[in-house]
């Protein structure tokens, strides 16, 4: 089921974003990881029936892009135009159902930047001086004495690196544009203290960063730098790179025309990897509230994808390519392991064992083998009906009736914090409760029966077994989307019954159903 033009118009839509994916190299697992997550989210709210904007795309600018450009001997804008392919193939490539991805190289950004640089210069927040500094290119951000500590390369030489993510830094003297972001301290308090980041473990970093904050450096001189936005009277100056990129939340919002915006901003959610929290979480509603916008309500941090609890290298040898891991498997198992396993508050280890066992177990098994063992018991392909079997209903029916019926409600708690990996364990728990009253009513020697009470039993079994499964399928649907839609084609559900409001035991169907005659296979074994 295609959710992804459930857009509503003329009033305010979930305004859900991904980072925009820096083109210096190669999506990696973590980036799919994030865009995993906020369609996850997306979807569950249109399941919902509300109305959602999801914006995802790549940041294009800025001298990584320029010196990785000059060493494959490519204009900046084809390197950017490969790169963000590969990015865009991999999200469709894996389901990401996106309804705006957005690039910093798009006419309609560099607009929107331009006229938030002129708003921000209009209030005086903006102003000339020389800056000399630490500043970081691989994480392209300034920092403080206090912010950098010596370590030695590869070549046992002392440098000095950022303390926060180890890379090299190097100092800087340059006649830059500054932003008053020191005059905000007290204000980001009080923003970050009304429960805007999730979870709420990341949140004494950013008040310790908070706490020695100096005036930023948002442009570069062109001479150093020249991929970028120039500075609106100064063509000497490129803008801040990630000035630049975090406006693309505006951009897609239809920033400066406030018409447009009135069905998107606020952004209900940010969904980024923990590397970059002080850019959103500090810098952009700096920004904002400078330039009299609303903040965003909250911004989703996960942590890193380990390999063998390390982290992720080429120098290791130990990156997974996703491309690579989606050709193996397919896109639902790759998105059922990084949402299972994904744990948003921590760092993730990602093992290819458990990979393995995780699909094979909970969806071959606990959910195909559900589906497919019920089959021969059904030459009709009837969906029994509830009047039809509640008389029958046991204690022990009753009890795992009762649990379908608040799955989806367990779920909402769970989806609505991104904890989609306790939801998943509480469907598992019902597929797996199903099971075990399949074994208990052993249908295949009631089959043999003429009785008629055994002939009901394998009726009323049908019909816990269908609901169960539609219900699961119902609430799995963000995560393995294409199964889903499958095992409720198989199913017969109509279309317009796949929403969060279908999710309960269907007492009131009154016209006999049928299921489809499909007996292939639900999901192969890894």
């Amino acid at each position: 089921m295609k959710f992804s033009t459930l857009r509503l118009l003329g009033s305010k839509n979930f305004y859900i974003t991904t980072p925009i994916f820096y083109v210096n190299s190669q999506p990696h697992i973590g980036h799919l990881y994030t865009a995993v997550l906020a369609d996850a989210k997306s979807r569950w709210k249109q399941i919902k029936k509300e109305g959602v904007v999801f914006s995802t795309g790549t940041d294009e600018h800025g001298y990584k892009i320029q010196k990785k450009a000059a060493l494959e001997n490519s204009k900046c804008l084809n390197f950017c135009d490969k790169i963000s392919g590969e990015f865009k193939s991999l999200f469709d490539q894996c389901n990401i159902e996106y309804s705006d991805y957005v690039r910093t190289t798009q006419t309609r950004h560099k607009n929107a930047v331009l006229k938030f640089w002129k708003t921000l210069n209009s209030k005086s927040y903006i102003y000339k001086s020389s800056y000399s500094g630490w500043y970081s290119v691989n994480d392209e951000c300034f920092l403080s004495n206090d912010e950098v500590e010596d370590a030695l390369d590869s070549n046992g030489s002392t440098v000095k690196v950022s303390k926060e993510s180890g890379h090299v830094v190097e100092y800087t003297s340059e006649s830059n544009y500054m932003f008053r972001l020191s005059e905000f301290k007290n204000k980001l308090r009080k923003y970050l203290s009304s429960e805007v980041i999730i979870p709420k473990n990341y949140l004494d970093n950013l008040y310790n960063q908070i706490d020695c904050l100096e005036d930023l450096s948002v442009s570069r001189e062109s001479t150093r730098v020249f991929w970028g936005i120039p500075v609106p009277d100064d063509e000497s100056q490129i803008i801040y790179v990630w000035l630049d990129a975090l406006v693309n939340y505006l951009t897609v919002a239809g920033y400066p025309d406030k018409n447009k915006m009135a069905g998107t901003w606020p952004p209900n959610v940010h969904v980024i990897g923990k590397d970059i929290l002080r850019f959103h979480a500090i810098y952009w509603p700096a920004f904002l509230m400078a330039a009299g916008i609303s903040l965003p309500k909250n911004i989703l941090c996960h942590g890193h994808w380990l390999m063998d609890n390390r982290k992720m290298s080429k120098s290791l040898g130990n990156v997974i390519d996703p491309f690579d891991i989606l050709k193996k498997y397919n896109s639902d198992a790759v998105r059922y392991y990084l949402l299972r396993e994904g744990v948003p508050g921590s760092d993730c280890n990602l093992d290819v064992k458990n990979f393995t066992k995780f699909i094979n177990v909970e969806l071959a098994n606990t959910l195909g083998n559900l589906y497919q063992r019920c089959l021969p018991f059904n030459k009709e392909l009837v969906y029994p009906l509830y009047e039809d079997i509640k008389s029958e209903l046991t204690e022990s029916d009753n009890n795992l009736l009762e649990n379908l019926n608040r799955l989806k409600h367990k779920c909402d708690e769970h989806f609505e914090l991104f904890n989609f990996y306790l939801g998943i364990q509480e469907i598992m728990a019902v597929l797996r409760m199903t099971n075990g009253l399949v074994q208990e009513y052993k249908p295949w020697e009631l089959v043999k029966s003429n009785c008629d009470l055994d002939k009901k039993k394998i009726k009323k079994l049908l019909f816990i077994v269908f609901e169960s499964l539609r219900i699961s399928a119902l609430v799995l649907q963000p995560i393995v989307p294409n199964l889903c839609q499958d095992l409720l084609d198989r199913l017969n559900v109509d279309l317009d019954q796949r929403y969060f409001s279908n999710a309960s035991i269907n007492q009131n169907q009154n016209k006999q159903k049928h299921i489809l005659k499909k007996s292939d296979v639900l999901f192969k074994r890894l």
